[in-house]
């Protein structure tokens, strides 16, 4: 993160979404670009179905391989993405649909990615998600160990 102005920090965020995501990554990418941070597009530009899984894995790679930043995963329900994304080592991915549990996800989980569902919540409350998401920070203290017993979970098969 790098220091934009007086007490705020721009951030480079990317963002993944399948076919159903367009209009809200657009809306989001908007928003993103007017508060100063650097929006990545990894998603599709195009309303032909794609698989949702390969947008996860790619938002999943880019955020556990650039440390520090956070990434913006769309779908239809947000589910599929989440999953998705939760499969590459260093991604905890937070499935969202109000302001409240994205800021939790970041407060207690520490998530680096935020999940929607594009045909769950209008574009507008997205926005307001996405706004919540890069604006909490982690509260660290009782919370750091159970994050930490979840990273420690990744490629465990028994």
């Amino acid at each position: 993160m790098l220091k934009l102005r007086e007490g705020v920090l721009k951030m480079k965020i990317y963002i993944a979404n399948d076919h159903t995501g367009v209009e809200m990554k657009n809306a989001i990418v908007k928003f993103l670009e007017s508060e100063g941070h650097e929006a990545v597009n990894l998603g599709t530009d195009s309303a032909e179905a794609v698989n949702y899984a390969e947008y996860g894995k790619k938002i999943g790679l880019a955020v556990a391989n650039d440390k520090g930043s956070f990434g913006i995963a769309i779908c239809g329900t947000g589910i599929g993405i989440s999953i998705a994304a939760n499969k590459v080592k260093g991604v905890i991915a937070g499935l969202v649909y109000e302001p409240q549990n994205a800021a939790i996800t970041r407060q207690h989980n520490n998530a680096n990615i935020m999940a929607t569902g594009a045909r769950q919540i209008a574009v507008q409350k997205a926005v307001e998600c996405v706004k919540s998401f890069i604006n909490t920070p982690f509260e660290g203290g009782r919370h750091e160990a159970r994050v930490n017993e979840l990273l420690g979970m990744e490629g465990e098969t028994k």
